[in-house]
């Protein structure tokens, strides 16, 4: 016989409350998701206990029983209210967090930087890549924002970039011992790269045929480190200038791309801009960061 797994999504219960201090102690977009939706559930609770404190009560058919199930009717109402988009309170509360680097990466994570090599301690396969793409897109969520920030570009673009670079995860370059190279968006070494690279084949085309390369890729010891090194890679040079400060934007972030020479794929723009609108239908994290001054 199977039990039913806890509701998180009642702040009251105090299975439900320890099982989520468990999952905060990750700092993982999706705990600071589920905590902020308690934060808002518990917010409506306040203000449906204000209003009815506001309203004349029967001292007559009144009672100390009606005061409790009045409650317990609140607290349910209030967590009904909260759920999928609920009041926008939960979105509004993560994307602060997320601009004030709240969810960056633990303690213990190597600096990110361009020639960081995989260190001990990494993610690995073992955890790589994630089991589904709501997942994918939580994982790089955090490094995604901070990346965003700096070259002008909706998160969620950059997201979907790398996912048509890996399949949502599942296709990277891997180093010579089998362990993921964590390059997101097919990034190659070339001459002035000085970190570890990975040697995988890939697909070129040449006079508008694809053939099949063994090219050098750059390895990165996180995703994190990846995003970051991307973003300095497209912030520094000239020819990808028209796909910064796109914002929102994915299809001029990815023409300025292929204008720039990122693929030699043709149809490069409109399958990065078929991801990008693919996942905004669907996706539940908080991708927008605003307008871009």
């Amino acid at each position: 016989m199977s039990t039913a797994p806890i509701d998180r999504s009642f702040y009251a219960d105090p299975q439900g409350l320890s099982a989520l201090r468990q999952d905060a102690k990750t700092q993982s977009p999706a705990a600071l998701r589920e905590t902020a939706k308690q934060f808002e559930s518990l917010f409506t609770t306040m203000m449906l206990k204000s209003m009815r404190a506001a309203t004349p009560k029967d001292s007559l058919l009144g009672s100390d029983q009606q005061d409790f199930y009045q409650d317990m009717f609140d607290q349910q109402l209030a967590t009904q209210l909260s759920k999928g988009k609920g009041l926008g309170l939960a979105d509004m509360l993560v994307q602060q967090l997320l601009r004030g680097g709240l969810s960056a990466p633990t303690a213990g994570t190597p600096p990110a930087g361009p020639a960081s090599a995989p260190a001990a301690g990494a993610p690995t396969t073992a955890n790589w890549p994630p089991a589904s793409r709501q997942d994918f897109v939580d994982a790089l969520l955090p490094a995604a924002t901070a990346a965003g920030q700096k070259l002008g570009v909706d998160p969620g673009t950059l997201i979907a970039h790398a996912a048509l670079e890996t399949g949502w995860g599942k296709s990277m370059p891997r180093n010579a011992d089998g362990s993921c190279s964590f390059n997101l968006f097919g990034i190659k070494a070339g001459a002035g790269w000085t970190g570890a690279q990975a040697v995988s084949p890939t697909t070129e085309f040449v006079n508008g045929q694809a053939q099949t390369q063994q090219a050098s890729f750059r390895s990165y010891a996180s995703p994190a480190d990846c995003l970051q090194d991307y973003a300095s890679l497209l912030s520094a040079r000239q020819r990808y200038a028209s796909a910064l400060g796109t914002g929102s934007d994915a299809s001029a972030f990815a023409s300025g791309l292929q204008r720039g020479g990122y693929a030699t794929d043709p149809q490069y723009a409109a399958k990065l801009t078929s991801v990008a609108r693919e996942l905004k239908s669907w996706t539940t994290a908080p991708l927008t960061l605003g307008d871009f001054s």
